[in-house]
């Protein structure tokens, strides 16, 4: 592990140079033993005539790599021709072509960074993405050197009967006991994109038909135990491969396409061409292991895994500023794709949900950086939410602003006259105005400012004119404290007194655009009276809207808007605001309950209708996003408003939460919308009458998780039993855990459902668990599960008054950054509320982060100064 004193240099965008060298060919071969890995590497080299630097010197990365042999056009170089510092290969006197052959060793089983090769579950497997090449073979490891691969792997068959790379399979044999696989990868990549799996695996397969006819096999790859629950990935995959042909144009383009499950992966998934990885809890799927909203991930990561094949990997990215050209895209595809594929209102919120609640603090913290960052020291802390949440908001943007066919054309152009290279954020937004006629110099300004802007609104109506005054602003960050206007594309309706929208333009539009990209501005609209404004719908750009609604207009908003997020927004400023009140004195919540009552019973009477879409109408902000509406943060008071609360909507609502949960009863499994959001609405309506202490709803709960169709009921109740402190909690955590032991992923959740409980006795819980056979530290998903859910979900038992909450956090990070570096770094953002505390828990931790950082690594130790300097 590297430690604090390792130098640690800062990469910038400014200083972006072409490589020297161009790798045209690269043959790889893997030897795979019992403790030691042999690479040998051989890369056809032309100097690049792009490089204002001559031929001459090559610099490679290399990471804890041992040297059996360096090789220049069949000639051994000497040391005295080159010089590797651990980091870092240096060879002197290379002609302008030429080719350089290494031999190396490595050792995959002492590998628990999991960057690179390294095992998994008796597998040896790969993760590259983004600077894990360098940890195979030397290279120079950075995403504008592309070159095709050729790939050779022999391993020991019984050990490893399933060999497999990039590409095609175009050759194969055996040597006694062992045995290798050639596999060849007829597309230029970056190294980020090579993959290799070597392992005994079972096989899940079926084959695809490309619009131009030509068959393409699939092969989906788990343990032989998890074989049954592959089949919602493949036809995932295939809906995927569809929709991107009807949508984009865009045909797979190899024999294969292959997916293997691994269970130690620092991310969710990874687009490698043709041999795409994945962490287990994003494509294994089965109804007994799996909760309905495990479905939907593995369906839209499969299919942003998939995309990026052209947003990626056909077309890559320059350098690593230019991350979200790939990511963002790519997010805004899978976005679509699963609102094709279900409810996009639902979708919709879910998605700006998650922004508002998740990327917005991110930008108004101390990690706020730009969608394309102008310097890093370390690359892997920057696979931020703002990367590929705002970079997918800034891609549909565009999108709104070009319109549906424009779009596609612009698309079009990027991917043909891209093909094969590796380009910038700038080639993407100037097919946007080729294909359009629109300047968006102005608009490309979102890739560079970081901070969420906000918009300040107020309005008038005078004898027949309805104005809107707006204003921008977006507040300083941490190396950027002026920010210059946007281009903030705003959605907007005007709702009259019957909640419906009147016609804004003598072409009787009810719904139309204004362009806000000035600091200050009017727009004004004759309408017949004064109006309910119904803004930023389908919320059409990521800002944070500033509009002094009334209680009467978001009640209206919320029961008439025909615009599902702005339904949603109405009802969520409505429990804040009653949340807010309730801070500090939970005692009024009785009265907030019956105020807000007769709105949400109109929720309630039409959540036939959409009962998904009824269940995110109902469900009230979380302990976290309320408490950033407070400086400095009391969590005991948050959460006690909010315990309030939920209790108070638990009675005044009684006969319609008993209602809800009898009338979304089912007797047979069925993953169809309606079943999925009946089952959403019942385990809603359970919480509340859970929270109310509501008779008979221990029994009612200890029921469906003794008789439970799928682990969304179970495991549904099993939360309520535990975060509710109903009769027989302890009993059911013991039974789910026999039950489950089996099953990491299941067990994952039995780990999250504790650490999640609030109060601030959990730490305690959380510590001992620690100790628990089934927890591994080596295991990522096991410690987001444990320690990311209290951190991050958790924050009355994460800011306990005593500090245990901060001494359990800094004792995990130090351990894990011992272990895994890249995974203790994204942990440690969990501490990035830190200047919002009051002054005695910002002490503590503050202490506490202080005495990890001088020991940390550079992925750590990155983050935690982003942290403690930050006064904002």
């Amino acid at each position: 592990m590297e430690g604090a004193n390792t130098a640690i240099t800062t990469t910038r965008l400014a200083d972006y140079q072409p490589p020297v060298y161009r790798v045209e060919q690269v043959t790889l071969d893997v030897d795979i033993h019992p403790g030691q890995t042999r690479v040998t590497s051989e890369l056809q080299l032309q100097h690049n005539p792009d490089s204002d630097q001559p031929a001459g010197e090559l610099v490679l990365n290399g990471e804890a790599l041992v040297i059996e042999s360096l090789n220049l056009d069949g000639e051994t170089l000497t040391q005295d021709s080159y010089h590797y510092d651990g980091h870092l290969l240096t060879v002197r006197d290379l002609p302008a072509q030429c080719v350089l052959t290494s031999v190396v060793t490595i050792e995959p089983e002492k590998n628990t960074a999991l960057e690179g090769l390294y095992q998994s579950n008796g597998m040896v497997c790969t993760q590259c993405e983004a600077e894990g090449f360098r940890r195979i073979t030397f290279f120079p490891d950075r995403p504008d050197v592309l070159a095709r691969f050729t790939t050779t792997v022999h391993a020991d068959k019984a050990t490893y009967p399933l060999l497999l790379s990039n590409g095609n399979p175009v050759d194969w044999g055996e040597e006694g006991t062992r045995h290798w696989v050639t596999w060849d990868d007829p597309f230029p990549k970056p190294c980020y994109l090579f993959a290799l799996v070597a392992g005994d695996l079972a096989c899940l397969e079926d084959s695809f038909n490309t619009a131009s006819g030509r068959p393409v096999a699939l092969r989906l790859y788990a343990e032989h135990r998890d074989l049954d629950k592959l089949d919602h990935a493949m036809q995932s995959l295939k809906n995927a491969m569809r929709w991107d042909e009807q949508t984009y144009g865009r045909e797979y383009d190899l024999d294969i396409y292959m997916i293997v499950a691994v269970s130690h992966f620092n991310m969710g998934a990874m687009e490698n061409k043709g041999l795409n990885i994945f962490n287990t809890a994003c494509v294994l799927a089965h109804p007994d292991t799996t909760t309905d909203a495990g479905f939907q991930r593995v369906e839209s990561v499969v299919a942003h895994e998939y995309f990026h094949n052209w947003s990626g990997n056909r077309v890559t990215c320059r350098d690593w500023f230019q991350l979200s050209l790939k990511e963002g895209f790519t997010v805004f595809r899978d976005q679509s794709f699963s609102a094709d594929m279900n409810s996009a209102a639902v979708k919709r919120v879910e998605d700006v949900d998650f922004l508002v609640n998740h990327q917005f603090p991110e930008d108004q913290g101390p990690m706020a950086h730009p969608v394309r960052p102008a310097e890093y020291q370390k690359i892997d802390n920057f696979y931020t939410l703002t990367i590929y949440e705002k970079g997918a908001e800034i891609v549909r943007m565009q999108y709104n602003l070009l319109g549906p066919e424009a779009f596609r054309r612009a698309s079009d152009r990027y991917f043909e006259q891209f093909d094969g290279q590796a380009v910038t954020c700038d080639d993407f937004v100037a097919c946007m105005e080729a294909e359009s006629g629109l300047d968006l110099s102005q608009f490309k300004r979102w890739y560079s400012q970081a901070g969420t802007p906000v918009l300040t609104v107020t309005d008038e109506y005078h004898e027949g004119q309805y104005t809107l005054h707006v204003r921008q602003h977006t507040p300083a960050t941490p190396g950027q404290p002026d920010k210059a206007p946007l281009v903030i594309p705003v959605k907007l309706a005007l709702l009259d007194s019957n909640g419906q929208a009147v016609a804004m333009d003598e072409q009787g539009n009810r719904e139309t655009v204004v362009i806000v990209d000035q600091s200050e501005q009017s727009f004004r609209f004759a309408v017949p009276e004064a109006v309910t404004p119904s803004l930023l719908r389908g919320f059409s750009a990521p800002v944070v809207l500033d509009y002094p609604y009334t209680e009467a207009q978001l009640a209206t908003l919320l029961a008439h808007d025909s615009d599902g997020y702005c339904r949603w927004n109405a009802a969520q400023r409505l429990y804040f605001s009653a949340l807010d009140r309730l801070v500090g004195d939970p005692g009024q919540a009785q009265s907030e309950a019956l105020a807000l009552k007769p709105v949400l019973e109109r929720v309630i009477e039409r959540a036939k209708e959409d009962p998904a879409q009824a269940a995110l109408l109902l469900t009230l902000p979380t302990e976290v996003a309320l408490g950033d509406r407070h400086s400095p943060l009391d969590p005991r008071a948050v959460h006690q408003a909010r315990r309030a609360l939920t209790g108070a909507l638990g009675q005044v609502l009684e006969e319609q939460w008993q209602a809800q949960q009898q009338a979304w009863q089912r007797q047979d499994f069925s993953m169809e919308g309606d079943a999925i959001g009946g089952r959403q609405m019942r385990l809603l309506a359970l919480g509340y009458l859970a929270a109310a202490g509501s008779a008979g709803v221990t029994e009612t709960v200890g029921e469906l998780f003794g008789h439970p169709l799928c682990m969304t009921e179970e495991l549904g109740a099993l939360r309520l039993l535990v975060h509710h402190g109903l009769p027989g909690a302890d009993q059911a955590l013991a039974d789910f855990a026999a039950r489950w032991q089996g099953e990491a992923l299941v067990m994952d959740q039995w780990f999250a459902v504790q650490a999640t409980c609030p109060g601030e006795d959990t730490v305690s819980v959380a510590s001992a668990l620690l100790d628990h056979p089934a927890f591994e530290w080596t295991l990522p998903n096991r410690v987001r599960a444990l320690v990311g859910t209290l951190v991050n979900a958790n924050p009355v038992a994460f800011h306990a008054a005593d500090g245990q909450g901060y001494r359990f956090f800094c004792e995990a990070l130090a351990r894990l950054d011992a272990i895994n570096p890249q995974v203790a770094a994204r942990l440690a953002n969990g501490a990035a509320r830190l200047r919002r505390l009051e002054p005695q828990r910002q002490a503590m931790l503050e202490k506490g982060l202080q005495g990890v950082q001088q020991k940390a690594s550079a992925n750590l130790s990155e983050v935690l100064s982003r942290i403690l300097t930050d006064r904002s």
